[in-house]
Formats: structure tokens, sequence, C-alpha cells
């Protein structure tokens, strides 16, 4: 599926069972935050970075791709 706002790009993680991905703009092609494993609650979460913001789309396209 193609993603309107953001696109997500894996970053290796040797070592490790879980997957790590950079939430990236797609138009100025900075990185907005990670999603990750957060052990505390046995899921994958979205971190974003201090002072982003982000649309309803955006943050739609980042609830699909935790989903």
């Amino acid at each position: 599926m193609i993603k309107k706002y953001i696109r997500f790009n894996e970053v290796n993680n040797p070592g490790k069972k879980t997957r790590i991905f950079e939430v990236i703009n797609l138009s100025g092609d900075y990185i907005l935050g990670f999603i990750h494993w957060y052990t505390a609650w046995r899921q994958y979460i979205f971190e974003p970075l201090e002072n982003t913001v982000y649309s309803a789309g955006c943050l739609e396209d980042i609830i699909k791709e935790l989903k």
C-alpha cells in the first residue's frame, strides 16, 4: 500500500528479535520518529521525535503500519 504522507524504513538491528522502523516524512525526507517494540506493553509503538507535528492522514498511515 502506498503511503500518502510518510514512508517506513527498516533500521538494521543486529542480534535483536524485534524490528525497528524509521518514520520518514515524504515531503521533506526527514525522520519523524521510530516504530519499535515496547517491552512494557508487549507491542510495537510509535515514538515521535521532539518538535514534530502530525496531520490526521499522517497518523492514519502510522496506525496502519502498527497493525
